[in-house]
């Protein structure tokens, strides 16, 4: 049987048909590999929630490259939608003047005193990176506000006030030690005085505070991670032997009373 007019028109349907697929799935390539290395359910749970009037804690191990590098990246892609960003960093207030210094080019980075169980050449990297954007146009603002050693009132009630007092319009994002970002802790009183943390304080009065706690598995695993949501039994676990193992507390019931969110560190 011969080819009619429609048998043609059916081979170009076919045609386009598969020249339409071939260009959907070369797309779908392209985007893919291009999207940032951050672009993970993690770091998009994080970025939903930084938003004016609150207070967004990312806890951390200190001295691990992998955390700055994800506190850098929400950094950077919430500058990219050209809105403004309050940094707030573990470092003691006192040194917000030379910090100030460091912005308008008079002293270099490493005029900053850090103290050296936070302090790592990352964590530099990281104020020089913010600097330097400020200095481009972006709307950033970085502030120290941990206690300084002469300072009588204790570290988490000092970051707590010097939080408070950044809240505005602009979000605040953090980046505190995990137990700094615990939400609640149900603390035995046999064995010690209560002594809520950053994040607990803040909500006792009344600011909205966004808390994630970062987990490593072990120390080599530092490429790979996964949100845990707070409403998962894994997450109560991981919080109990993990940090409030550490404390003078009886285990929490559900992690969602002390943190939004935990991101695990884990070996491929």
């Amino acid at each position: 049987m011969g080819f009619s007019l429609n048998n043609y028109k059916y081979l170009d349907d076919v045609l386009l048909r598969d020249r339409i697929i071939s260009s959907c799935l070369f797309v779908t390539i392209i985007l893919f590999f291009s999207l940032p290395a951050n672009a993970t359910p993690v770091y998009d749970r994080v970025m939903q929630v930084i938003a004016p009037d609150t207070i967004t804690i990312v806890g951390e191990t200190h001295q691990r490259a992998e955390s700055v590098d994800l506190f850098q990246s929400l950094i950077n892609d919430y500058l990219q939608q050209n809105k403004c960003l309050i940094v707030a960093l573990e470092i003691a207030s006192n040194q917000q003047s030379t910090i100030d210094d460091v912005v308008r080019g008079k002293v270099a980075v490493s005029a900053i005193e850090i103290a050296p169980i936070i302090d790592h050449p990352p964590f530099r990297a990281l104020i020089d990176n913010l600097v330097r954007m400020r200095s481009n146009g972006a709307c950033l603002e970085l502030a120290a506000i941990d206690a300084g050693i002469e300072e009588k009132t204790g570290r988490d009630e000092w970051m707590a006030a010097e939080l408070a007092e950044l809240v505005s319009q602009d979000p605040v994002l953090a980046l505190l030690g995990n137990l700094h970002a615990l939400k609640k802790i149900d603390w035995d009183m046999a064995m010690t005085s209560e002594s809520p943390y950053v994040a607990e304080i803040l909500i006792l009065q009344g600011y909205l505070i966004n808390s994630f706690a970062q987990i490593w598995v072990d120390g080599n695993c530092d490429s790979n991670n996964r949100l845990i949501s707070a409403d998962e039994p894994e997450a109560t676990k991981l919080i109990n032997s993990r940090l409030v193992a550490l404390l003078n507390a009886f285990e929490t019931k559900k992690a969602s009373d002390t943190v939004d969110g935990i991101i695990l560190w884990e070996c491929e």
